[in-house]
Parts: C-alpha cells; sequence; structure tokens
C-alpha cells in the first residue's frame, strides 16, 4: 500500500491534464508525478526511512504538493508546520516530531535556521527560493540544500515504498491556542478513509471537471482534499495570499467548481462591497468549515452563491470531515426548516457519532452532552503524549471536548467546546447561540461572546462585535436586538466594539485570546 500511487495512476490516466496551477507556474499529471519521484528517490539516498519525518513551513506553493505526494511516496511521516508560527513554536515542533528535514520559503529562512540550530537535532534545512547562501554561520547551521539541487539529486523512476495502513502519514499539529502544541498522529489508513470519504461525495466529488480553489493553508484544512482530487484528476489553484478580492478574481477568471472557506472568510467575501457583482455562478461547491457558521451567515452565503453551500465538522483528530449538511439540504434549511441552519449535519458515510454524558452515557434526543466519534479516519493517539492520548482517545471513540445535541432524525446541532461554555447564574449559556442571534444583526460583520468576571452573577455574558463598513451601532442597540432572539439570561450585558477580532493561525476565532484581558489579575478563569 501506498497513496503516492494514486498521483501516479492519474498521470497514466491522464499525463498533460493540468494537476495544478500557482500563481504563474502549472504543473501536469505527468511533471508532478516525474517531480515527486525525484524528490522521493533523493531523500531515500540521503538515508531517510518509514518513521522519518519531513517537515515543511511555508506560505501557499505548489513545492508543497511535490512534497506531500513525495513523502507518500517514500513511505515517510510529514509534518507539516503553520506558517505562521513563531521561532519558539517551530523549534518546539523539531525537537518534539523525528524531524530529519526541515523544508521552508525565503520568507521563513532566519526563522526556520534559528530554530534548527538551537534544536540541535541534526535537521538538514532544504531552501525553496534561489538565491541562497551555502552556509548562514549567523545561525550556527548546517549548509543549507537547495530544493532544486536535491531534485536533482533523484531519479524520475516510479518510488513506492509499502507502508501499512497503521504506519504514521503525517503529524497533525494543533493551533496552539488551547496550550502546548502536540500532534494527532494521522496514519495512512487514516489519510486512506478521508480520501474514500470524498469521492463518495455526490455533490463534491473530484473529477476530470473540478477546478478547486485552495484558498487557506494547504498545510491544514484547506489542503485536506489532495489526495481526493489527484485521485479524480481534477485540478487544484493555490491562492498565495488570501484576500477577499482575490478570491472573486481567482473563481471569475479560472471559472473554479469548488472551494473551502473558514468563517472568517466567508464573512470577508459577504461583506466585499463588489461580491454580488461577480458572475460565481460556475461554483457547484463551497464548503465552509473550520468553526461553527452562524444561520444568518449560511442565509446570505446562499444568496451569494446559490444552493451550493455546505458546512461541516470535523478535527485533526479525526483526518476527516465526521458530520456534513450538503448544499441541497442548506437550501432547504433556508426555505423551510430555519432550525437546521444551526446544523452541523448528520454523520458521514461510515462514522459513528453520539452524545454522552459525563459518565460515558449515551444520550437521548436534544439532551447536550459531549460528542465522541470512531471510524476509520479516527486518530488513535497524540504523538508522545500517553495521559493526553488516554484522555482523549478511549475505546475506540474520540472524545472531542465539544457540546452538542442531536435531533430525533440524527441531524448534529453543536453547542460550545466545553471550556469555553458561560455559566451565570447557576444556568448554562453557549456562546454560539449568542453569537448566532447577534450575526442577524445586518450591521455586524463578525462577533465574538465570552464570559466575564460578574460579582452578582458569576459570569456575565459580553459581547464583542466588529461592524460592517459604512455601518454604526451602539451597545443599547444590539442588547435589545439580542433581548427580541434570546432569553433575557443570555442576552449580553456588556458589549465592546473592536476594529477586528483575533483569529488563530488557522484562521479560526481566538475565543481565548478575547476572552484573557477581561480575566488578568484573577487567580482562576472561573467564577
Amino acid at each position: 500500500m501506498n497513496l503516492g500511487t494514486y498521483l501516479s495512476r492519474s498521470a497514466r490516466y491522464w499525463p498533460d491534464t493540468t494537476a495544478l496551477v500557482c500563481g504563474e507556474r502549472t504543473w501536469t499529471y505527468s511533471r508532478l508525478d516525474s517531480e515527486t519521484n525525484r524528490l522521493a528517490s533523493a531523500l531515500i539516498a540521503r538515508g531517510l526511512r518509514p518513521g522519518d519525518a519531513v517537515a515543511s513551513l511555508a506560505w501557499n506553493r505548489g513545492e508543497l504538493v511535490e512534497v506531500e505526494f513525495a513523502l507518500y511516496k517514500a513511505g515517510l511521516t510529514r509534518a507539516p508546520i503553520n506558517a505562521r508560527l513563531g521561532r519558539g513554536e517551530i523549534e518546539h515542533i523539531l525537537r518534539y516530531a523525528p524531524v530529519r528535514v526541515l523544508v521552508f520559503d525565503a520568507a521563513h529562512r532566519e526563522d526556520a535556521l534559528a530554530a534548527i540550530a538551537a534544536a540541535g537535532t541534526g535537521c538538514v534545512p532544504v531552501l525553496l527560493d534561489d538565491p541562497t547562501p551555502e552556509t548562514d554561520t549567523a545561525a550556527n547551521t548546517s549548509v543549507t540544500v537547495r530544493y532544486g539541487d536535491l531534485l536533482a539529486e533523484g531519479s524520475t523512476e516510479p518510488v513506492t515504498v509499502d507502508v501499512s495502513e497503521d504506519d504514521a502519514c503525517v503529524l497533525n499539529f494543533t493551533s496552539g491556542s488551547t496550550g502546548a502544541l502536540k500532534a494527532a498522529v494521522q496514519s495512512v489508513g487514516n489519510r486512506l478513509a478521508n480520501m474514500r470519504k470524498q469521492l463518495m461525495s455526490d455533490e463534491s466529488r473530484p473529477g476530470p471537471t473540478t477546478r478547486y480553489l485552495a484558498c487557506g493553508p494547504i498545510t491544514h484544512a484547506t489542503g485536506m482534499g489532495l489526495l481526493a482530487g489527484v485521485f479524480g484528476g481534477s485540478t487544484t489553484y493555490l491562492l498565495p495570499a488570501w484576500s477577499a478580492e482575490a478570491f472573486l478574481d481567482s473563481v471569475e477568471r479560472e471559472r473554479i467548481t469548488a472551494t473551502f472557506l473558514v468563517p472568517a472568510m466567508l464573512n470577508m467575501v459577504l461583506a466585499h462591497p463588489g461580491a454580488a457583482e461577480r458572475d460565481l455562478s460556475c461554483l457547484t461547491s463551497v464548503r465552509v468549515g473550520g468553526a461553527p457558521v452562524s444561520p444568518q451567515r449560511l442565509r446570505d452565503a446562499v444568496a451569494l452563491f446559490g444552493p451550493v453551500v455546505a458546512q461541516g465538522y470535523g478535527l485533526g483528530e479525526t483526518t476527516s470531515v465526521v458530520a456534513g449538511l450538503s448544499g441541497a439540504e442548506t437550501a432547504r434549511a433556508v426555505a423551510d426548516d430555519p432550525e437546521l441552519l444551526q446544523s452541523c449535519g448528520r454523520a458521514k458515510y461510515d462514522t459513528e457519532i453520539r452524545i454522552v454524558d459525563d459518565a460515558g452515557r449515551e444520550l437521548g434526543p436534544r439532551e447536550v452532552g459531549e460528542v465522541i466519534v470512531r471510524g476509520p479516519d479516527c486518530v488513535r493517539a497524540y504523538w508522545n503524549e500517553p495521559e493526553l492520548s488516554a484522555e482523549t482517545f478511549r475505546d475506540g471513540w474520540v472524545h472531542t471536548g465539544d457540546l452538542a445535541w442531536m435531533r430525533e432524525d440524527g441531524y448534529l446541532f453543536l453547542v460550545d467546546r466545553k471550556k469555553d461554555m458561560i455559566i451565570s447564574g447557576g444556568f448554562n449559556i453557549y456562546c454560539t447561540e449568542v453569537e448566532a442571534a447577534l450575526y442577524e444583526h445586518p450591521a455586524i460583520q463578525e462577533a465574538c461572546v465570552v464570559g466575564v468576571p460578574d460579582e452578582k452573577w458569576g459570569e456575565g455574558v459580553k459581547a464583542v462585535v466588529v461592524t460592517r463598513p459604512g455601518h454604526s451601532l451602539s451597545a443599547e442597540e444590539v442588547t435589545a436586538f439580542c433581548a427580541q432572539r434570546l432569553d433575557r439570561l443570555k442576552k449580553p450585558r456588556s458589549v465592546d466594539f473592536v476594529a477586528e477580532l483575533p483569529h488563530n493561525r488557522n484562521g479560526k476565532l481566538d475565543r481565548k485570546a478575547v476572552r484573557e484581558p477581561f480575566w488578568a489579575g484573577t487567580t482562576r478563569r472561573v467564577n
């Protein structure tokens, strides 16, 4: 078994078809197959063996796809590093994981070399860009290898190293928003299950006519569809840097058929003044995920894109989306089932989902508990974290830490993270429920709800709001608006207005960063 064989097969089926586009550069399937053979054979010739890891640290570029498929072919483990991480976090990854090679771009050269030197693990630095000096004595590092020279060391002859389904394939690092970086060990079998799940999708199955736009970092959620796309012979367009303008331009110019957006990106597209005038009729699938999306934003998205807006729920520990709401279901929800707009969908294919209480007992319909998941795409452990692994992965189930309830017909409704729930006057208040109400206001572009200390109630509900360009609001108007839609205990007791909200490195709203200033000076983070 080897996931790289799917690229080689597609190169036989569609050798001259464009597989990849980034900026002015293009790769046919034949070229991508040849380049990945060269890289895979060069790494093997340098002594890398299954169990060794190769890390990447770069903004979106085509070589990252070459690296991914070369590692599949060589049976090596991929350790993608978020391009927004700091030097200390990069060093932590190099110490923490079995990284033998770090591939990086010029923008990250200084941090990469300094991290390699500080880690002291003998990791080989490989620079993607030219020109570059051969050494950097200031960073006290070994000779830097040029990526082009590394490719020249290899052969275009096919490379296929047999691996098992249980072998480590990807070390999927968390964003670090809740503590030290940790890595979910996604196996070859997990990635294979992810590919199967995407190929079984009726409405977004990749094929030779698919033109997929990767808007976010392909090292993370945006790139999870690359393997299935290559299997199906589709064309992937990489957006080097995100902006709503660049997104709209690319969709129109390249006649993009499918894309993936995190809610923060969707908010920016919907707020773009010229979005409604663009020709977006080519889109047949707009998937939204990575964080909860409000019902109002789904309505707005359907109004802009048409009945092609789907959303899903998954995490690094599950490799795939485990629950999904299709474009047809979203359109039906807009038309006649408004409650369904709050759902992230039903279990996908061979995934099982349960809602359990703190004792692990399965709960009935509409009872709130923790989401646990199992299936062939679910991870079994974190890298070198036995205690955390034992807490998260129990009896074949992934304990997500997310709170949700399930409707009688199997639709899953997320309500919050366990740690994000506000307890005010003894009542549980879910931040996402209040945020959903806020997003219905036409002047609000983005909102974050957090619990803050309250002498009377223990915790109070605070809304931190970004208004749309050209609009203004008062705190009283926001509170009154919510009072018409929420129980009086749930409406915000205070409202702050900011120019922008913080997001973590994966584009998710950083609730912890919003919450922290209000708890500064307290001895604990509950009240």
